[in-house]
């Protein structure tokens, strides 16, 4: 990707204010903490395992991908 290419991609992109990055911080803390407290079964009817919901509940709130800070997302 040129130089040119990529400076117009990042104007393109809109801006998120930290408030709004905050609160969807906040949220992703939340639901994985939710996730952590969630019994075997439960887990079973979401299609994890004892395991993998221990590693996701486990991870930084800050460890999320960057689309899910997109101003066209849920938060």
């Amino acid at each position: 990707m040129s130089l040119l290419a990529f400076l117009a991609h990042l104007r393109a992109r809109p801006r998120i204010s930290f408030a709004r990055r905050l609160f969807a911080l906040m949220a992703l803390r939340r639901s994985r903490r939710a996730l952590d407290l969630l019994d075997p079964h439960l887990l079973n009817d979401i299609g994890l395992d004892a395991q993998t919901a221990r590693h996701e509940a486990a991870r930084s709130a800050w460890d999320a991908p960057e689309h899910w800070f997109d101003r066209r997302g849920p938060f």
